[in-house]
């Protein structure tokens, strides 16, 4: 099964009615300069430790910057057997304007 499509107002209700893994690919500087709350840092170095201790039934939405590189990622973690994937459409860009709206 591929991984899915997600808006910021899907997400926000996601957030509010389920136990899900948010995993933000941005650079370590972007990351720490701001990120969705509870989300980690999906790099080099963390992928094989999260990818072997998440259950492959867990939801997991992917975030980058934009949209577009999540979508790479989300797509690895598919076949790697994950199948409740999601890539959040506009990333984390689209995710801090709608919070400052």
């Amino acid at each position: 099964m591929p991984f899915k499509h997600l808006s910021v107002d899907e997400l926000k209700i996601m957030l509010d009615e389920r136990d899900l893994v948010l995993l933000d690919t941005r650079d370590e500087a972007s990351y720490e300069a701001g990120h969705i709350d509870g989300s980690l840092h999906l790099n080099e170095q963390s992928v094989s430790k999260i990818v072997n201790d998440t259950e492959k039934t867990t939801t997991v939405v992917v975030v980058c910057y934009h949209g577009h590189s999540s979508q790479g990622a989300a797509n690895y973690l598919v076949e790697q057997g994950f199948c409740d994937v999601y890539s959040l459409d506009g990333g984390y860009t689209e995710w801090a304007s709608d919070i400052h709206r």
